[in-house]
């Protein structure tokens, strides 16, 4: 994943090494951890850098003129379209509430649980700072939401959450998805070896924990590595990618289908394709009402395999039809720095990906309007009641709070 920016301009303006921002007339006030992105100033550089070095990982920033990486996390809410205040609020807070040292276990698969008011989450599967893959499964992990508001003071300095190992049983393993379905959680499993085929696994998200495996194949075929899970809240499907991140993390077999998205209807049982033709398809999601699909292609990043900047970088857009199926893909967006990995969308449509920089918010057209600035790699996050939001930043844990509310679960 990769980075950020901002800069000086027709409404930034740098003054001695701070940025005075002046507002159109009507305009709301400026949250004071938010600051408005000049645009103009980021389409002409004074040097535009060949792709090896600018931009050429998914772990370099973006910085323009009359910014540095200092000023644009010291307000770490962009503005670049009025539409993202109401997404923000009049006073949003971005809270970091744990770290780790090096393993990266605030990674994917970001499950709110109504119920308790917790949050689940899983370690990096395949990841060399973890050992986990091949040899040793990720688990997964919850915090409680009441906990992480308690220690809310909107800095980097707060007390660390108390972070929970969840056993599952009969363990999901090395699992990356997750989202709700009908007061349980679903969770992608992308296997182990050549043996321990990749799922989907319904979770009891309280004790025991007890786990059931819904699907490990299609006629026979083992799938790649299972990667991202969601509902369609219309017909109460269950929508997965297939990917290849396993494999192309060492702890997956060679391949043996195509990278696809498949549907599951758990009242038949009926398993089918819907869309393909990706390269590396990634997260998924739903608009509220289900009308439209939501698929992540990260093709640029190969893991151990490295990059490919020609590869796509982008979310796809489908019409989702009264029978279930696909249709009219379109280029919903394309995102640099890095790659849009875990997607979500708000109550009002909005879409969220979690981007090399940070978190990157579009309205319904694909118009950016503003991101959850963190100078690094965030790979997923989920919204909470009441606005609030959980963030996974690999070895850092960050809670939002924020003016918008999540799609309602399914």
């Amino acid at each position: 994943m990769a980075s950020f920016n901002m800069a000086a301009g027709v409404i930034a303006i740098l003054l001695t090494g701070a940025v005075a921002q002046a507002l159109p007339d009507g305009a709301p006030t400026l949250p004071q951890q938010a600051q408005i992105i000049d645009q103009l100033s980021q389409n002409v550089l004074e040097e535009v850098l060949p792709p090896y070095e600018a931009n050429a990982s998914t772990s370099q920033e973006f910085l323009w003129r009359g910014v540095n990486s200092s000023s644009l996390k010291e307000r770490p809410f962009h503005i670049y379209s009025s539409e993202f205040y109401e997404v923000i609020g009049s006073d949003p807070s971005l809270t970091l509430i744990a770290t780790s040292e090096s393993d990266p276990i605030f990674h994917e698969a970001v499950t709110w649980n109504p119920t308790t008011d917790e949050m689940f989450f899983v370690q990096n599967a395949g990841d060399p700072d973890a050992g986990t893959g091949l040899k040793k499964s990720s688990i997964i992990q919850k915090i409680s939401l009441l906990d992480a508001e308690e220690l809310r003071n909107g800095t980097f300095g707060a007390t660390a959450v108390p972070v929970h190992t969840v056993p599952s049983t009969p363990q999901v393993i090395n699992p990356n998805g997750g989202t709700n379905y009908k007061g349980n959680l679903v969770f992608a499993g992308s296997g182990q070896g050549d043996r321990l085929a990749s799922a989907l696994y319904l979770m009891n998200p309280v004790e025991p924990y007890n786990t059931t495996v819904l699907v490990n194949n299609f006629f026979g075929r083992a799938f790649n590595s299972l990667n991202d899970v969601a509902v369609n809240p219309r017909n109460l499907n269950i929508y997965f990618t297939d990917t290849l991140y396993g494999y192309l993390q060492n702890f997956r077999p060679t391949p043996g289908l195509r990278n696809q998205v498949y549907r599951l209807d758990p009242s038949t049982g009926s398993l089918s394709v819907v869309a393909d033709g990706f390269t590396l398809p990634n997260g998924i999601t739903f608009s509220p009402n289900g009308e439209y699909a939501y698929v992540t292609d990260t093709g640029m990043a190969h893991a151990f395999f490295g990059e490919n900047l020609t590869d796509p970088s982008t979310i796809y857009r489908y019409n989702v039809q009264e029978d279930g199926t696909w249709e009219n893909r379109k280029t919903f967006a394309y995102v640099s720095p890095g790659i849009p990995d875990g997607i979500h969308c708000d109550s009002k449509g909005n879409v969220y990906a979690g981007c090399g920089d940070g978190i990157h918010v579009w309205n319904p057209s694909g118009k950016l309007i503003g991101k959850i600035y963190f100078g690094s790699g965030v790979s997923n996050f989920q919204f909470a009641r009441d606005g609030r939001m959980v963030i996974m930043g690999r070895t850092k844990l960050f809670y939002a709070t924020l003016g918008a509310s999540g799609a309602p679960i399914s």
